[in-house]
């Protein structure tokens, strides 16, 4: 099982460095655009970490992770996590370097997008909007926005610089230049980019896409690296498809031969809730969410060392851990759809991944892992240990539907494993040497047993009242 322990250890080192300076405006877009996003912790963490470089102003001094745990009051594994998801939304960049035994990070804040940025992303604004609702987002967006002042019906009297300034005596330009210039390990206070949540290119099909509009009304010039990024947003946002992006790209062509980024944007959304009948996608997260962990301390025990583990690990880390390989493309888009159509928290889809798997001979059957999940998601199931009693408790009825799915020529598999929670105690798993089947055949035979019995027993009855 992977634990944070393999990645990072209290007693690891970190310095803190920005890639420019953040101002105040910056301070308000975390906690009013990104805190309903990410959660509390992964603010409290980008606060210190800047708390930190601000004593020093670009780059904090050396510290160990026992700091940081000590600070937010939390175990190491959710500073761990609340580092990935800063990562991600492209708020953090982190290097590592081996000293020895020990290892040295480097936390590089990136500062946040622009307001006019953020509102135009194209995906944070629609996580956001989906979080916080109509209401509170149109709240924001005039939080972040002013009325313009008007200066057409005015006269500009600015003066130049010569104007005001006598330029005196021509300085010596190559000595001016030469001061001016920082030795390299040495960086000046600057506004750094603004990035942005970082997305690979290769997660899209570009080449498809490419193929797919040759001989129709796009030239490849229109596709530029702006509607590039947009396509990947999209594309990843709302599970589009190349050749279905294909066709929205065609209605978003403007009278210049040119992809009109907004219309494909409403295209693209208009595409969602007509093809998926739902709400504007919402984030989620690719392992349980911290409030529906049941395990908040160090596990103890062989079960809570499991459920921890299933509320930690993604579904994808997962299926690797459970088959030893690299899921396939197929494996990954029926625990996607689960994900993102039935809205299983992480912990709840790595519960069914283990279930299914083990259940079926290490198939993940499409149709059987969506009817589960269905199920599931009908019964409002959010935790771990929840996943776990309902397998349980619905084992024969799961048993059914796998029969149905299996077809009546298919030959009994003599043997069923299960996975180790799905038994009470902690003990050695023994497989059952008798199918559900011959169970059942048993019973019935025996039933059919005693029904004979009772039937001359009272034809005998009758003999003797006659007599």
């Amino acid at each position: 099982m992977k634990r944070h322990w393999n990645e990072i250890q209290p007693v690891d080192e970190y310095i803190v460095c920005l890639n420019g300076i953040l101002h105040e405006t910056d301070r308000r877009i975390l906690t009013f655009l990104y805190q309903p996003l990410l959660g509390s912790t992964c603010f409290s963490l980008y606060m210190t970490l800047w708390a930190e470089v601000e004593e020093n102003r670009l780059r904090s001094a050396t510290a160990n992770h026992y700091h940081l745990m000590n600070f937010l009051d939390k175990n190491l594994q959710d500073i761990y996590e609340a580092r990935l998801k800063l990562e991600a939304l492209g708020l953090l960049k982190t290097f590592i370097r081996k000293n020895g035994e020990l290892r040295e990070f480097v936390y590089e804040l990136q500062s946040p997008l622009t307001p006019e940025q953020f509102f135009n992303d194209g995906m944070l604004n629609v996580f956001l909007y989906r979080k916080i609702g109509r209401s509170h987002f149109l709240r924001l967006k005039e939080f972040f926005s002013d009325d313009i002042v008007c200066t057409e019906d005015h006269t500009e009297i600015t003066k130049d610089f010569q104007e005001v300034f006598s330029a005196g005596t021509p300085p010596i330009d190559r000595e001016v230049m030469e001061s001016s210039l920082l030795s390299e390990d040495k960086l000046f206070m600057s506004q750094p980019d603004r990035t942005g949540v970082p997305l690979k290119m290769e997660q899209f099909d570009f080449s498809l896409l490419e193929s797919s509009l040759q001989g129709v009304m796009i030239s490849k010039s229109a596709v530029t690296p702006s509607v590039k990024e947009t396509i990947v947003k999209l594309a990843h946002l709302y599970g589009i498809e190349p050749l279905e992006m294909k066709n929205l790209l065609l209605t978003s062509v403007d009278e210049k031969d040119e992809i009109d980024i907004e219309v494909l944007r409403k295209a693209a959304r208009d595409w969602y809730q007509l093809e998926r009948n739902e709400k504007l996608p919402e984030l989620i997260y690719l392992s349980q969410p911290e409030a529906l962990r049941t395990i908040q301390s160090e596990p103890s025990t062989k079960e809570e060392e499991l459920i921890h583990y299933l509320e930690t690990v993604s579904p994808r880390q997962r299926l690797i851990d459970i088959s030893g390989s690299q899921p396939s493309s197929a494996d990954m888009q029926v625990i996607e759809g689960v994900l993102f159509q039935y809205k299983l928290p992480a912990g709840v889809v790595n519960v069914l991944i283990e279930y299914v798997m083990l259940k079926t001979d290490m198939k993940l059957t499409k149709s059987y892992v969506e009817k589960i999940a269905s199920h599931w998601a009908r019964k409002k199931v959010k935790t771990v240990t929840e996943a776990m009693e309902l397998a349980k408790k619905e084992h024969r009825q799961y048993t059914e539907w796998a029969k149905n799915k299996q077809g009546p020529k298919q030959k009994v598999i003599r043997t069923e494993k299960l996975p180790d929670w799905f038994h009470e105690d902690d003990q050695a798993v023994e497989t059952p040497s008798e199918t559900n089947e011959e169970l059942e055949a048993k019973r019935r035979e025996l039933e059919e047993r005693l029904k004979n019995r009772r039937l001359k027993r009272q034809v005998t009855n009758n003999h003797e009242t006659n007599r």
